[in-house]
């Protein structure tokens, strides 16, 4: 059997699917516990907790609106099906810069702590080296890269274990003096303060946690939730335990200087050159994993938006391994030319990872008050309470303003490179509009010109002519005026089409609903630049009709549309290859 394009036919389990988001947040521990004593002093393990907290939120928030619309995207998924595609455009591009950002810093910071090994390594070309190689196993297949993910996840988990053990050890034998006199040291500001800006720059040690979502599709079902819980369950006792022992072993007062490599300093404290060593490894080894995280989020994220025209098609060319190269290729040019503009200046891409880190969160809540105002008959496994919603994205806007404050120059960055990605997917939703203008330009500098230029403005305007005869289908069954009117208000802002069909599944025995036929000839009236077609099929709708009609059509799926479903269907909405839901 052929594969479907961009899409692996073997499912990720739950461990597979642990282990390559996983890997990104649980490194969170080798830099989290540092960053939040700087900032919240002795408040540091509370930081962390209201950050567990926090995450706690999102885990229920993210569940209802993944189980709603299991499809690769993200927060992007969320706001295609619940708001326009330019909305969901830029949560897409907040997400693809947090990857890219995140692949270039992790491997840098993976090759700083080789380099504490073996002082003789290029950094530089060992980074370029080490996004190489996980290039090349994307390219292969997320589910070869996924036995990677795993061997360095169960790592990582021990060697944390280890450090914990062997340092929880070295307190209870040498006392509790070192906390007793971190404890008497009063922060620069009052409670409150130092409580708010550790809980803001603690909120990067959940970095990591989106990712799930961004390869869902990738998933063996129900997977997706007991991910969330596997991450929150590991960060919660991880960040809280590692900040509560380097409290208890090391003076605040020093923690500004062994911010770099805290844990492995503990180690040393604790265990020895031995533990040092060790920890030194798992962070090089662990931080490569969260490249791979980057690699995989991305890779989904991407295929989703070139499906929906976002993104130029020639991205969607498959190896033959059933595998969309060009996407990875194309990230790690990326990785690499941003490698190259910053000479792996880690503090110049901090800016953007904070920004568009916490502003995905920010949106994925956003999606779900849409989801409950817009789809609220859309069946869900799970269902997060307003309460939930609205706290949790209070509490990362705050954490956006908080980190703001603290790094004002970061915003600036961010918008340096945030600003050409929007560019970029602006020009690709408009282009038709684009195209129109510059073939005004051209008729009119052309007007006493010789052939060749008059076959050029022939030319664009079948290309214009291609795209906007890309066929649109959707279904429906018995709906009021209003809402076919909303229909097609929704495919002209959206979809850059000419050519809408109408298709309504019936049993051999129904009858054709004679109001539906009248509605459709008003708005081929009102919508005269517009081909309105209907089509009655006798068949049950489902995942097959969809399919079968995809392929009569030569319709991609994700051009498919349909309301809300209603009461208890035979399938789910991720059973539906794709078809979007636009009521």
């Amino acid at each position: 059997m052929k594969k479907k394009a961009g899409r692996s036919e073997k499912k990720l389990g739950e461990l597979a699917s642990t282990a390559i988001c996983g890997n990104d947040i649980t490194s969170s521990c080798l830099y989290v516990a540092a960053l939040s004593i700087l900032y919240a002093g002795k408040w540091a393990p509370v930081s962390l907790l209201i950050v567990v907290s926090v995450l706690y939120l999102y885990r229920s928030i993210y569940a209802e609106v993944v189980g709603a619309l299991p499809l690769n995207g993200g927060a992007y998924n969320a706001l295609l099906n619940t708001t326009s595609k330019y909305r969901a455009s830029i949560a897409a591009c907040l997400t693809l810069l947090s990857y890219m950002v995140t692949a270039v810093i992790s491997a840098t910071e993976a090759m700083h702590y080789a380099h504490t090994l073996w002082e003789g390594l290029p950094i530089l070309p060992a980074t370029i080296a080490l996004l190489a190689v996980f290039m090349g196993l994307m390219i292969l297949g997320i589910t070869e890269s996924a036995a990677v993910a795993v061997v360095i996840f169960l790592f990582h988990l021990s060697a944390i274990a280890l450090l914990l053990g062997v340092g929880g050890f070295y307190v209870m034998s040498n006392g509790m003096d070192t906390f007793t006199e971190n404890w008497s040291v009063t922060p620069d500001h009052g409670l409150g303060i130092a409580l708010f800006f550790g809980f803001s720059a603690a909120m990067l040690g959940i970095s990591g946690f989106e990712s799930s979502a961004n390869f869902v599709e990738e998933q063996v079902d129900g997977v997706f939730p007991k991910t969330l819980r596997n991450m929150w369950i590991v960060v919660s006792i991880v960040n809280p335990a590692t900040a509560f022992l380097a409290l208890a072993m090391v003076p605040i007062a020093t923690v500004p200087e062994r911010k770099e490599a805290l844990l492995s300093y503990i180690g040393g404290l604790a265990g020895g050159q031995w533990l040092s060593i060790l920890v030194s490894v798992d962070a090089a080894i662990v931080l490569s994993g969260a490249v791979l995280t980057s690699f995989v989020g991305v890779t989904g994220l991407t295929y989703r938006m070139t499906l929906d025209r976002c993104l130029p098609q020639f991205l969607l060319k498959t190896n033959r391994w059933g595998n969309s190269y060009r996407i990875v290729i194309g990230f790690f040019l990326l990785t690499v030319s941003v490698l190259f503009i910053t000479r792996g200046d880690v503090k110049a891409l901090a800016g953007v990872y904070t920004i568009s880190f916490l502003a995905v969160m920010a949106l994925f809540a956003f999606g779900n008050c849409l989801l409950k105002l817009k789809r609220a008959e859309l069946p869900r496994p799970v269902r997060a309470s307003w309460l939930f919603v609205i706290v949790g994205l209070l509490a990362v806007i705050a954490a956006l303003i908080g980190n703001a404050v603290m790094n004002p120059s970061y915003l600036r960055v961010f918008l340096l490179y945030f600003t050409p990605a929007v560019l970029v997917v602006s020009i690709m939703l408009g282009r038709i509009r684009l195209m129109k203008s510059f073939l005004f330009v051209i008729r009119t500098a052309i007007m006493s010109m010789v052939q060749p230029m008059n076959d050029l403005s022939n030319d664009i305007m079948e290309w214009i002519d291609t795209i906007g005869s890309q066929q649109i289908v959707f279904f429906t069954q018995n709906d009021s005026i209003a809402t076919l009117r909303y229909v097609m208000d929704y495919i002209g802002k959206n979809e850059l089409t000419n050519r809408v069909k109408f298709v309504t599944a019936l049993g051999k025995e129904e009858q054709e609903d004679p109001d539906l036929h009248e509605n459709l000839e008003f708005l081929d009236k009102a919508y005269p630049d517009i081909d309105i077609e209907f089509v009655v099929v006798r068949e049950e709708f489902g995942p097959k009709l969809v399919k079968k009609l995809s392929e009569k059509w030569n319709t991609p799926t994700n051009l498919m549309f349909i309301g809300s479903p209603r009461g208890h269907l035979g399938f789910g909405l991720h059973e539906m290859h794709g078809v979007r839901v636009i009521i």
